[in-house]
């Protein structure tokens, strides 16, 4: 039985691993498209950029700017913080 808890844990690690490599490499792709438009952008313009739904490139650029890679220069906008 405690085998079976500890293969759990293990896969549930990997999980979460790989949902945490999935979001770097949309933080990458998402700086990527913000970089290529040259201006201030709103997370729908970048979401129809790469394909993706709007929330999910909402919830990257929040991140981003907690970690103040990305400022927002007016409202809804947003852009690299060079």
């Amino acid at each position: 039985m405690a085998q079976g808890r500890i293969r759990c844990r293990v896969v549930a690690r990997e999980g979460l691993l790989n949902n945490h490599r999935k979001e770097e490499k949309m933080e990458k792709k998402v700086l990527k498209a913000m970089k290529k438009a040259g201006k201030p952008v709103r997370p729908g313009d970048v979401a129809k950029m790469l394909g993706v739904e709007s929330k999910e490139v909402s919830k990257i650029i929040i991140g981003l700017k907690k970690e103040e890679k990305v400022i927002s220069p007016k409202r809804c906008y947003y852009s690299l913080n060079d």
